[in-house]
């Protein structure tokens, strides 16, 4: 009995043994697998490139133009990067790649379609009289939606900047071009702006942000309508007649195959969506971004870059390099910002279309937009509202909220030069081109003045 008695305690020691290791591996299991909490502090980065933006220039403008690349890769684009993928675990770790892949895939979207639209020279006697500019501004806000913000930016400023080219106050032309061209015009469909772009490949349907139609027209025509009363008053300051001498050239276009070429872009981004959604297998990055960089270099073989068509446009590479080295900076920073957004976004409390619309746009200001509207979109589909749209993961979020989202994605990206990945393309090509831009406080003092009471207006008509 002693034995039996010695070999049954053995055995119930064992089995506590065994099950408090298995309890302890399911805990280390668990803990590995939950998500890493980061503190706050990690945002400060972030708000330090922020600043290095806003402030520097202000202090000397030389400096920064002469050193924005070491200051953007070597004080936060390395060392975020290096931290991030090797001391902060396995969910920070991908969340960072991912953000390096999304990193190159905007920068060839935007190199590609600025090399290929500097190869396109609109010619013509255009004087940038108000009426002039505000049919500049209209054309850009109806075609940005269905060539993207950044094809109807990089397509249209430099030939807005020659009609200009007369005028002493114009930087606030360049200012509303970016409002309305490189921002609030690219509502309309998936293609106008990448956030409505990642929300057709999550399951909206394509023709659904026609529904934004209403707010577009009234966004638009608002600030349109400001535009022109301040051009107007801007124009008579100036004492210019009211038609400037031209030089009677005729309107044309040099450079043709190079509009090919941006629909050959545009159809690239149209057909990457429709196959990811299709066909399981495809995959998400390597097709797109190489087609892009295929019709790029398509574009300096048939327009070389030394060609008279280019030299006559002005163009160079330094605007991209200064948009490549800058967003290096502020993707590598933003990793923080946007992990604990994710995991945290709904301690915000916010359940109402008015504070998506807000949330998601005072955001979008200064963060990537894109993955903004995901994180909002996810935070809509936990509240378990109304089963209007159903996404491609059975979740399910209602239409009113995601307007809200999306609205709030697409026209707030205008609130900053960093906002969306045109506006600083459009300010760097406008000072290569000798116009004189505000700073990044400069810039927002625009930004406030009229696009904050836009939107409230926006916000009383529609998600309230």
């Amino acid at each position: 009995m002693k034995k039996l008695f010695a070999i049954a305690r053995y055995a119930s020691i064992m089995l506590f043994m065994s099950g408090a290791c298995l309890m302890a591996n399911e805990k280390a299991a668990e803990a590995a697998a939950a998500p890493p909490d980061i503190s706050v502090f990690w945002v400060l980065p972030f708000i330090g490139i922020l600043l290095c933006i806003a402030i520097i220039p202000l202090i000397n403008a030389h400096f920064w133009e002469k050193n924005l690349w070491w200051i953007s890769l070597g004080v936060f684009c390395v060392p975020m990067a290096v931290i991030f993928t090797v001391f902060m675990g396995e969910q920070l770790r991908e969340l960072s790649f991912e953000k390096a892949l999304d990193y190159v895939s905007f920068i060839i979207l935007l190199a590609s379609l600025f090399v290929i639209s500097g190869g396109i020279l609109i010619k013509g006697s255009l004087a940038g009289t108000p009426k002039v500019n505000a049919i500049f501004l209209l054309i850009g806000s109806l075609i940005a939606s269905f060539i993207g913000t950044t094809g109807a930016s990089m397509l249209l400023v430099r030939p807005l900047i020659r009609a200009n080219k007369d005028r002493v106050r114009k930087s606030h032309v360049i200012i509303f071009f970016i409002f309305l061209v490189s921002n609030i015009g690219g509502s309309l469909t998936p293609l106008g702006d990448p956030p409505l772009f990642l929300g057709y490949l999550q399951g909206v349907p394509f023709e659904w942000t026609f529904r934004l139609i209403p707010q577009w027209a009234i966004a638009c025509a608002i600030v349109l309508v400001i535009f022109f009363i301040f051009d107007t008053i801007m124009y008579r300051k100036e004492n210019l007649p009211a038609q400037q001498a031209v030089s009677g050239e005729k309107f044309g276009i040099e450079g043709k195959i190079n509009l090919v070429l941006i629909t050959g872009v545009v159809l690239i981004v149209f057909f990457q969506g429709l196959l990811i959604k299709q066909v399981s297998w495809w995959p998400r990055f390597g097709p797109q971004e190489g087609g892009m960089a295929l019709l790029l270099i398509l574009s300096l073989i048939l327009t070389p870059y030394k060609s008279d068509l280019r030299q006559r446009n002005g163009f160079t590479f330094a605007p991209i390099k200064e948009v490549a080295y800058l967003f290096a900076g502020i993707f590598a920073a933003m990793i923080p910002a946007l992990y604990i957004l994710e995991h945290k976004g709904a301690a915000l409390g916010i359940t109402q279309p008015w504070q998506f619309f807000w949330a998601a746009g005072s955001l979008s200001s200064f963060l990537d937009n894109a993955p903004t509207y995901l994180t909002f979109l996810s935070l809509a589909k936990g509240l378990n509202l109304s089963r209007d749209i159903i996404l491609n993961d059975g979740g399910h979020v209602s239409t009113m909220v995601l307007t809200a989202i999306s609205c709030g994605a697409v026209f707030m990206g205008a609130n900053s030069y960093i906002g969306n990945g045109p506006n600083f393309m459009v300010k760097s090509i406008a000072e290569e081109q000798g116009v004189k831009m505000p700073s990044f406080f400069g810039y927002m003092v625009y930004s406030i003045a009229i696009l904050i009471p836009t939107f409230i207006l926006i916000t009383f008509i529609f998600f309230m």
